[in-house]
């Protein structure tokens, strides 16, 4: 049998369309590229560990994980992470660094138009 295989997550699916949407009304491209990252299977979704952030993202920088955030390193800058998900440990360390944590969600309400964000993967 071939064919795709639907989401079941709820929130994954909301998240999918919502991003869609917002791709096709502000005509901002990086939501379309995070929806389709999502819409991957999900052990093709991209898992990062702090200290990627500290070595590719600048202070202050915003970044967009497609996928999960995992505390293994070190991170001496304070930067903003989305991401659909994070490990414990990785929230105390970005909390530790004056960072914030948020979903994308959050993130694309607070910057719809998605400027000035990296994405890691």
């Amino acid at each position: 049998m071939t064919g795709r295989v639907k989401k079941t997550n709820p929130r994954l699916t909301s998240l999918i369309t919502t991003l869609k949407d917002a791709s096709r009304t502000g005509e901002v491209k990086i939501w379309r590229d995070i929806a389709n990252r999502l819409e991957a299977s999900t052990s093709a979704h991209a898992e990062v560990n702090i200290s990627k952030i500290n070595r590719y993202a600048a202070e202050g920088e915003t970044i967009i994980v497609p996928g999960k955030v995992l505390g293994s390193g070190i991170l001496n800058q304070s930067v903003r992470v989305a991401a659909l998900n994070f490990s414990e440990s990785a929230v105390s360390k970005i909390a530790g660094a004056q960072g914030t944590c948020m979903s994308i969600e959050e993130l694309l309400a607070d910057n719809p138009k998605g400027s000035r964000v990296r994405i890691l993967r």
